[in-house]
């Protein structure tokens, strides 16, 4: 599975490590997150992520 990083304040996620901050488990993949996810550093939309 690969990371994606925010464009506008550089959060990665990570799909090995998820977003326990956000009750996102380790290994759910980024294209599989929840449709109303977003950064949760800045709050920007998954559209404003690439893969890194």
């Amino acid at each position: 599975m690969d990371s994606y990083q925010c464009t506008i304040c550089g959060h990665i996620y990570d799909p090995g490590k998820g977003e326990p901050s956000m009750n996102i488990q380790p290994g759910i993949d980024f294209s599989k997150l929840p449709g109303d996810w977003q950064c949760p550093i800045c709050m920007a939309t998954p559209d404003k992520f690439v893969k890194v």
